[in-house]
């Protein structure tokens, strides 16, 4: 080991917490308990921000749409705009983007101008996600990779038990403008932590090579994975996404108790992380296609119980259980069929999450305008999800029949995989 070496794991001892990650793994947590707030919480504003800007709801259910084809546009490009670029500016310029965007966002009158400013903010998103996972599980090291992942992961989804409703319910006593101000001054506080804490990165004269990384797409097993990825979260989201017309004008719950539904929905959401985390390791096939078709009922039982306050309440918080379960398992199974290009398939777990909450919420903005009104979303959102049980029901085979060739049992990710999702980020 060189001298620049010692020096190098010197410091990463030094600088490491009492929890035994560095200080930078919980700066990125906290940038991507921003990222993932600004994604969702704009749904428990929809009607206000409707009204002030002077278009319809599912006009405004846009801006979702369009922060999702962001995402889409700005994970995977990362790969290749940042292969030349230190990670930590990257990081920094990611959230002074951000912030900007939310500046905009904040003071703008225009429709126009509110949706190109999403789109831009949710590149800087995607760019951050990208970076983020790569540099926490390098600074953790090889031990504790998985565990600094699971972490940075875990700030996105405390965002929906806290994020998101904290912004709605900001959003509704200082006005829907109000949380946009305030991520946009936390974003760029962010970056001066990420300049503290995240470090400088040596040249090393080697440039990656995207050959090895681009070979990966060639399994169809991947596109299988990242299709179910697109399907749940889709047809989840799909409904989540016009969730309080349907609470308000449908089933009778007053606007004020909507940030504690969605609270609701975030606790559900986080419970399905943790229990696809704990099953999906051993029984990955079993574990998600089990989950899309609770999901799919629980869709379907909020169009039949759509009057009723209580039930929709419930159900919505069991869609976001089931639907989330299926997400640590499908990341595992992208990364595993994604070979030697953990990386590319990082990038493309998170695109293919946000092309389904693209497409499923510009689905649902159409079903709402249609005669099926608030209903129309969990319908929408039911019909998608129940594809997610084809997708994984044909990889569950294409599994089986490839481990019978190779004689392998095929539950799943093997330790080996596991690792990899850690480490070889």
């Amino acid at each position: 080991m060189s001298s620049t070496d010692l020096k190098a794991a010197g410091l990463k001892s030094a600088g490491r917490s009492r929890g035994g990650l560095p200080p930078v793994v919980f700066v990125l947590t906290a940038g991507t308990f921003l990222m993932q707030t600004t994604e969702f919480f704009i749904a428990g504003l929809l009607p206000e921000l409707a009204s002030d800007l002077r278009v319809s709801v599912p006009h405004a259910g846009l801006l979702i749409t369009i922060f999702a084809v962001g995402m889409i546009i700005g994970s995977p490009a990362m790969i290749i705009l940042t292969l030349r670029l230190q990670r930590r500016l990257t990081l920094m310029l990611s959230l002074l983007l951000f912030a900007v965007g939310h500046v905009l966002v904040a003071v703008s009158p225009s429709f126009e101008v509110i949706f190109a400013a999403r789109f831009v903010t949710a590149c800087a998103t995607g760019a951050f996600w990208s970076v983020a996972v790569v540099v926490a599980t390098r600074a953790a090291g090889p031990a504790a990779g998985s565990r600094a992942l699971g972490v940075v992961m875990g700030g996105g989804s405390l965002a929906t038990v806290v994020g998101v409703p904290l912004g709605a319910f900001a959003g509704q006593i200082a006005g829907w403008r109000a949380p946009f101000w305030a991520l946009a001054i936390l974003a760029a506080a962010a970056a001066v932590f990420i300049v503290r804490f995240v470090p400088h990165e040596e040249p090393t004269g080697a440039t990656p090579s995207l050959s090895s990384e681009f070979a990966a797409l060639r399994s169809g097993r991947l596109w299988l994975a990242l299709a179910s990825c697109a399907l749940i979260m889709g047809g989840v989201l799909a409904t989540y996404s016009y969730i309080a017309p349907l609470l308000t004008d449908r089933a009778g719950v007053p606007a004020a108790m909507l940030p504690w539904v969605l609270c609701c929905f975030g606790v559900g959401a986080l419970l399905g992380n943790y229990t696809g985390g704990r099953l999906g390791d051993h029984r990955p096939y079993a574990t998600t296609i089990t989950a899309a078709v609770a999901a799919t009922l629980f869709l379907l039982a909020l169009c039949v119980f759509s009057e009723q306050a209580l039930p929709v309440v419930i159900l919505i918080t069991l869609a976001g259980f089931a639907g989330f379960v299926v997400n640590p398992v499908a990341f595992a199974l992208a990364v595993k069929f994604a070979g030697k290009a953990p990386t590319l398939a990082s990038a493309l777990t998170t695109a293919s999450f946000n092309f389904g909450i693209a497409a499923g919420s510009w689905a649902a903005g159409l079903a709402l305008s249609s005669a099926a009104g608030e209903t129309g979303p969990p319908a929408v959102g039911a019909a998608i999800a129940s594809l997610t049980i084809v997708s994984l029901g044909v990889l569950s085979a294409s599994q089986r029949r490839a481990s019978r060739a190779n004689g392998t049992a095929g539950h799943g990710p093997s330790e080996e995989t596991r690792e990899c999702v850690g480490s070889s980020l």
